[in-house]
């Protein structure tokens, strides 16, 4: 079932999702069902799941030259999504990304999707490799998910890349994106940001999924910019609880948005991780209310594979 169906279906009930990301390789998918299971409780409709790209690595040969290497190191999207849906019998939704496809990879990749009958998608521009200061897409690929959107919605028309094909079958992918409540980090402005993302909507997105922030104040400014550009579609905030001293530093780094003062705080003040946890649940427990209460029709975890906390979260909530 597509997303904006079973938001349709919860007829204004708050619904629970969460997402993982794939195990490294060499470990099998019962680490993933492993994260799942203690979460199955709160009727989750759809789970989402990260897809990662290659990355390089560079490995010293005997005569001291360095050999290129590229590696991928956390493979099998796919094959969890299709092992979710038929163990779970919930829909599982993959990321799709511009970076490390042509277009004719990703239109690949879309009908193994259709053959698997997965009804929904989250399409993303992705990161830069590590070595990269800035996304490099593909020679023949996708240069954005404005881009990508367009390929997907394509898809649903029947439209494929080969013309000549006769009596194509369309595909019918709900299509998720992502939105940045305090803009993305290459974006000169929110507004702006807010204007490329109207753009992916008129190209074919059903929905948003939103960064994670911890002031529900800026989600909620977000939407009403959204709104107020024309953007109709469902938002869905996504949220993180913060779980350890460090992420105080690495997350307003890696991704470009701001704690608050409050939160900043009760974490410096604290004596040890164990106690950010209890802190980092409490703030998201406080924020997934006050959504509830504001009628956001979907509340979207980002677990990383980590149940225990959101679980603690969820069963004061849902």
């Amino acid at each position: 079932m597509k997303v904006t169906q079973h938001i349709e279906n919860a007829q204004g009930k708050s619904l629970f999702s969460f997402e993982i990301l794939p195990p490294l390789k060499g470990q099998n998918i019962q680490s993933i069902f492993d994260s799942i299971d203690p979460l199955m409780e709160f009727n989750p409709p759809f789970i989402d799941v990260t897809y990662h790209r290659e990355e390089y690595e560079f490995k010293e040969l005997p005569n001291g030259l360095l050999q290129k290497k590229i590696v991928k190191k956390r493979p099998g999207t796919v094959g969890i999504c299709a092992g979710i849906q038929n163990k779970y019998q919930v829909d599982a939704i993959p990321h799709i990304l511009c970076g490390g496809f042509t277009k004719e990879d990703t239109e690949n990749l879309l009908i193994d999707l259709d053959f698997l009958d997965i009804d929904n998608v989250v399409a993303l521009r992705g990161d830069a490799l590590k070595n990269e200061t800035y996304f490099k897409p593909e020679k023949e690929g996708n240069q954005n998910a404005t881009e990508l959107v367009s390929q997907i919605h394509n898809l649903n028309q029947g439209i494929y890349l080969d013309e000549d094909l006769q009596n194509s079958s369309c595909t019918n992918f709900c299509i998720g994106v992502a939105g940045y409540p305090e803009k993305h980090m290459e974006a000169p402005s929110l507004d702006s940001d807010i204007h490329f993302l109207k753009q992916k909507i008129k190209n074919g997105a059903d929905y948003i999924i939103t960064q994670m922030f911890f002031d529900n104040k800026k989600f909620f400014d977000f939407v009403a910019k959204c709104r107020k550009a024309g953007i109709t579609v469902p938002i869905i905030p996504g949220l993180k609880p913060i779980a350890t001293k460090k992420q105080l530093n690495l997350i307003p780094h890696r991704f470009s948005l701001e704690l608050p003062d409050d939160l900043i705080m009760e974490v410096v003040k604290a004596k040890d991780n164990e106690a950010v946890k209890q802190i980092g649940i409490e703030w998201c427990t406080e924020q997934s209310k006050e959504l509830v209460a504001a009628g956001i029709p979907v509340l979207h975890y980002y677990s990383m594979g980590k149940a225990e906390n959101i679980k603690a979260i969820a069963k004061q909530v849902f």
